[in-house]
């Protein structure tokens, strides 16, 4: 509603509705249409190269990799070595939720509605298709099929798609290993052997 820069003040108003997650509306196609139509209205704000982000994600996860995880040896050699073969190259990025998915929507008489921007920051429009293909695709083709309609296209380029993948499942592994959430680490392990599977 209101926003000062200078002061880093947001002023939002409260959005009711209820989560998504837990809720019947996580397994309705409409459900993900209309985020998809959400996100395709994010995403269309502000498009712009960025020279530097590829490099910046793949140290974020050597970084990742560097410290304590699960991991083992042989797959983590596997992994810092698929990360140092791919190219640096500059990519479009786009305003991101970063954590878009059901915990994070909301639903009121049948209208979606998004929440917690915490974790927003300008990245290839793709990254924010990452949970949503780990979790929810995966469970059930017709909700990405609602979802990409919804979107409008695909935003996901086959090179570009495994490159995210490999390290959000990196991510997954090793953040949840330091905060003891045993069920998200599985979750990161599976997602670690899916994408070594077709690197």
């Amino acid at each position: 509603m209101h926003a000062d820069v200078g002061a880093k003040v947001l002023v939002t108003r409260y959005l009711p509705g209820r989560l998504v997650l837990g809720h019947g509306a996580a397994d309705e196609p409409e459900t993900y249409r209309q985020a998809g139509a959400l996100l395709a209205s994010l995403h269309a704000q502000d498009p712009h190269p960025d020279p530097d982000h590829e490099r910046r994600e793949n140290a974020k996860a050597l970084a990742w990799l560097d410290g304590t995880h699960r991991i083992d040896t042989r797959t983590e050699q596997r992994l810092r070595s698929l990360v140092a073969s791919w190219p640096a190259e500059p990519v479009i990025v786009v305003p991101t939720h970063g954590d878009w998915q059901p915990r994070n929507w909301l639903v009121d008489d049948g209208t979606v509605r998004v929440i917690d921007f915490g974790r927003a920051d300008l990245r290839p429009a793709m990254t924010d298709l990452t949970r949503l293909a780990a979790q929810d695709f995966r469970r059930n083709p017709s909700l990405e099929e609602a979802f990409l309609d919804g979107y409008g296209s695909d935003p996901r380029e086959p090179a570009a798609w495994l490159r995210t993948r490999v390290r959000e499942a990196i991510g997954t592994a090793c953040w949840s290993y330091a905060v003891g959430d045993p069920a998200f680490e599985e979750q990161g392990h599976r997602m670690v052997a899916d994408v070594l599977d077709e690197a």
